[in-house]
């Protein structure tokens, strides 16, 4: 999953190098926290969220064929 992620991502921004992709798992839930250049936040995000909602949907129809529970963050959280 963290993969698929990293490579949406990486097709979206301009700074490649800057992408950076943590998995953590808590609670029976994994969490993707998805970290970007400044420069290119707003890409990944989109007007009004539709980037991210629909990267945020891929990974939802994704992990819900494996029943498992995965959530995609962007920016810096911890």
């Amino acid at each position: 999953m963290k993969d698929i992620v990293e490579y949406i991502v990486k097709c979206l921004v301009k700074d490649k190098d800057s992408v950076q992709v943590r998995e953590s798992e808590e609670n029976g839930e994994t969490i993707l926290y998805v970290t970007v250049s400044d420069d290119d936040m707003g890409r990944v995000i989109g007007r009004k969220g539709k980037i991210a909602s629909s990267i945020r949907a891929i990974v939802k129809s994704i992990s819900s064929r494996d029943n498992k529970k995965v959530f995609v963050k962007f920016g810096d959280n911890e």
